[in-house]
């Protein structure tokens, strides 16, 4: 599957497409194929801080808790309730399926993020092929 290149990603396998200081945030394709079946996300309240770099939730499949990192530093505008009864649309569609929507503090994070050609290079790396 290609990886969006209006998408920005993180070597922990999370995803921000970015509209101005307006941002959605999800996880990877290959995050989803590794962690398997999900069954829960926990995501932060409306008006959460997030700092890039630091946690902002945890997924958790039949596999194992993952954390959950910030591409980029905001204030939550928006959580996917979609989620809570519905996680396995992740699994279906990771990159439609966001987690949160954030006001960047400042969108030039994101230029320190990867981008879909250096992410699916990552990736190859990071599964040894």
């Amino acid at each position: 599957m290609p990886y969006p290149s209006d998408f920005k990603y993180t070597k922990e396998h999370e995803w921000i497409k970015a509209d101005g200081k307006n941002a959605t945030i999800g996880i990877t394709n290959y995050a989803q194929e590794s962690l398997g079946d999900i069954v829960f996300a926990e995501l932060p309240k409306v008006g959460s801080e997030t700092t890039a770099g630091k946690t902002f939730g945890t997924i958790e499949s039949v596999k194992a808790v993952s954390d959950l990192y910030a591409p980029a530093s905001g204030t939550v505008t928006e959580v996917n309730s979609e989620l809570a009864t519905a996680p396995e649309k992740i699994n279906k569609d990771a990159h439609s399926a966001w987690l949160i929507k954030i006001t960047m503090k400042d969108p030039n994070e994101l230029n320190s993020l990867l981008s879909a050609a250096d992410y699916e290079k990552f990736v190859a790396e990071e599964a040894g092929h």
